[in-house]
């Protein structure tokens, strides 16, 4: 009975603490302190004062906008606190919302017709607005559609597919406090020496395996213990887990398997600055900072419209896909027309499954997308340390469950980066007679959030740079998601899986993978495109023809439907993926186009039928192409919580509808196998992947040739701090 008091206050403690917490989403952030942003002391007066993008408002990472006197001024900018309150009000009128509990899911913009996005300029009114949303209301998932302008509400057809909408943050935080009404589950807790109150649980999708789990939405939840260390990752208490009823939010039932596993120690768990030892033994490095003496290069305009260099585009942040960049168009030097690059990219979903199959782990197999929102889980990004001085922020703006707007602050950044890295150079040789040394800097833009899907981090960069490249790149951080083991040292085990690594006493680092799948409607010089295979072949010469044997053969093909376009990445079947439009040519005739050049990736080995990879079947290849479809915009389906694969990129593609000179989508996905090692414990260092948008024939020559280079009069001079 005591113990049942204590929960209750520890539970009731720990709701007002999550309502204090999405309170504060609303509220202003305090002010950074300018002085620790832009500390140039040790530099020269003019160095201070040229140094500080201070003098626009948009540049300084202090400012806080007040949102609330927002207005769109695009068709593609997001919806504003004052129109989601609008959405909120139409909607409680509504008889679906009136009589029973609802959550709200999703509430975003509908984006209008495409062909009305582009017809549309600067200057001319904004097509109608309105909001989509997807509701639950008495157990049931609604999709709607709301006209803010005459109050109209369609209430659309959910699809007979399978699956639910993406879990809200408030039901994933109520689900992790569900088995402390269990007095069986708080009695195991007590059984293995851990106080209620060290106890932290995570929610944890369930994927699906069979008829058994459909028409109720569940959710598994695992639990750690927060004695001693702010990484209760590292310390599962392994092999218990509960399935709990996400409606009405009870336990359905607990397995314990791992009573004889004990709990991970807290020594050396700890990644906070402040808790490490003193640093007796590296070298520190010393601040290092870009300067912009004549401030930055790029602007935003109506907080969404990007211009920079050569390039133009629209930037929101989305609480599913996370970061969407839209009428990407790149200026041409020549003519100094505006071209169309991409229509609209974004993150589509993340496919993450484990390598274990034992009861407390078989089912852990992701989709931070569609199941936990990737923009909803991106947190504030931390000036300094996340993203240069020189960075802009951008706020997200959304819905909570109840409908109410809520701002999270600095979701992305924006901003210049200048790695030492060449655009491009040639020196002549001595023996040429000429004197001629030409360089150029490549100095890039980066639109950046990052994801924190529970214990992972994810960076996602999109990468501007001068020359029309488009680098997309992928970043992993963050803690694993380790299991508990009864062994200490390798020998212990020898001949045993253990699924995974031995990382430190008692802890296994599990083998998993992650999949990173990308939308991406190119719209080359206009909409119409084709897909293009260029397969490099080895060519032989024929009997007296050349001292050589053999060569390389370009062989280009049109893929003409979708199944055409399925890619599967071969190193030694190489080839070279092109994007054009055979509408347009270059002066010599060459089709405009773009092509998609991967980089280091990896492929899905697990079996076809396997239920995690029916539901990820969109990892099947690296590449896909589509017709465009503007219901077709998520790999893993509207719905992916539970679903059964019924709904994905593989069942749209096996339709094999013709894709020559249309309106198509490129489906790219990036992939990491991961091993984890030692060097992973207990946070880990960032690894990266990533894949280009190059320019191919889209210009009719280097579109940087004009661009100057540096010279030592444009720069600031610095003192270091040591001869100040």
């Amino acid at each position: 009975m005591a113990a049942g008091k204590y929960l209750l206050y520890t539970f009731l403690s720990i709701t007002t603490a999550f309502a204090l917490f999405f309170t504060c989403l609303h509220l202003p952030s305090p002010p950074l302190n300018a002085a620790e942003i832009f500390n140039c002391a040790a530099c020269s007066p003019w160095c201070t004062s040229k140094s500080q993008p201070t003098t626009l408002d948009h540049q300084n990472p202090t400012r806080r906008h007040d949102h609330a006197s927002d207005i769109p001024h695009h068709p593609l900018d997001p919806l504003t606190v004052q129109e989601i309150t609008q959405v909120r009000s139409i909607l409680s009128s509504h008889p679906l919302f009136r009589s029973s509990p609802f959550s709200i899911h999703s509430l975003v913009l509908e984006e209008p017709q495409k062909s009305h996005v582009l017809e549309w300029q600067t200057g001319d009114p904004l097509p109608p607005r309105k909001a989509s949303v997807v509701a639950r209301v008495d157990g049931k998932s609604h999709v709607l559609t709301v006209d803010l302008t005459s109050a109209n509400i369609a209430i659309l057809r959910t699809g007979p597919h399978s699956g639910y909408p993406t879990m809200t943050a408030e039901e994933m935080f109520t689900a992790t406090w569900v088995p402390m009404k269990s007095e069986r589950f708080n009695q195991t807790i007590l059984d293995r020496g851990i106080a209620l109150s060290d106890v932290s649980c995570l929610p944890i999708s369930t994927g699906w395996f069979g008829a058994k789990e459909e028409n109720r939405r569940l959710i598994k939840v695992q639990c750690y213990s927060m004695k001693d260390t702010a990484n209760f990752y590292m310390r599962p208490i392994e092999g218990l887990t509960v399935l709990v009823d996400l409606d009405v939010q009870q336990v359905i039932e607990i397995s314990d398997k791992g009573k004889n596993i004990p709990i991970p120690k807290a020594a050396n768990t700890d990644y906070r600055y402040s808790a490490q030892p003193p640093n007796k033994v590296m070298k520190l490095l010393n601040p290092i900072s870009i300067e912009q003496p004549k401030g930055p290069s790029f602007s935003v305009e109506d907080e969404h419209l990007v211009k920079w260099a050569n390039w133009e585009f629209h930037l929101k942040p989305d609480p599913r896909a996370g970061m969407v960049i839209s009428r990407a168009k790149a200026r041409d030097p020549d003519t100094g027309i505006l071209r169309d690059v991409i229509y609209k990219g974004f993150t589509s979903e993340l496919f993450v499954p484990y390598m274990d199959p034992s009861d407390a782990w078989y089912f852990k197999t992701y989709m931070d997308a569609g199941e936990y929102g990737f923009g909803l889980q991106a947190m504030s990004l931390d000036p300094l340390n996340d993203c240069p001085r020189n960075a802009y922020y951008m706020d997200g703006v959304f819905a909570a469950v109840d409908g109410k707007p809520y701002v999270r602050r600095n979701m992305i950044c924006l901003f210049e980066r200048y790695a030492g890295d060449i655009g491009w150079r040639h020196a002549e040789s001595p023996i040429t007679g000429l004197d001629i040394t030409e360089v150029r800097p490549k100095v890039t833009l980066v639109a950046r959030m990052a994801a924190s899907v529970a214990n992972y981090d994810y960076i996602v960069d999109w990468e501007f740079q001068t020359d029309g490249l488009i680098r997309i790149k992928v970043g992993l951080s963050g803690i694993l998601m380790v299991k508990g083991t009864s062994y200490e040292n390798t020998n212990q085990f020898a001949g045993q899986d253990l699924y995974g690594t031995l990382l430190s006493e008692n802890v296994i680092g599990v083998i998993h993978d992650h999949f990173v799948t990308f939308y991406l409607d190119m719209d080359i010089d206009g909409s119409d495109n084709s897909f293009v295979k260029v397969n490099l072949q080895r060519q032989m010469t024929s009997r007296g023809e050349s001292p050589r044997k053999s060569y390389l053969k370009a062989v280009k093909k049109v893929a003409k439907t979708e199944k055409e376009a399925q890619i599967k990445l071969k190193l030694y079947d190489p080839s070279e993926f092109h994007i054009v439009n055979p509408s347009v040519k270059t002066r010599v005739g060459n089709p405009v186009g773009y092509k998609v050049v991967p980089a280091a990736t990896a492929a899905s080995l697990l079996d076809l039928d396997d239920p995690p990879q029916r539901r990820g079947a969109f990892t099947n290849n690296q590449i896909w192409v589509t017709p465009y479809n503007r219901s077709e915009e998520w790999a893993g389906g509207q719905f992916v919580y539970q679903s059964n694969g019924e709904d994905t990129l593989q069942t749209w593609s096996d339709r094999d509808r013709g894709i020559e000179n249309r309106d198509i989508v490129v489906w790219y996905t990036l992939g990491f196998h991961h091993v984890p090692c030692q060097e992973d414990f207990p946070i880990m260092p960032t690894v990266s992947a990533s894949f280009d948008l190059k320019p191919v024939n889209f210009f009719e020559s280097n579109p940087i040739l004009r661009f100057p280079p540096n010279t030592i009069e444009d720069l600031p001079v610095c003192k270091a701090a040591a001869s100040a």
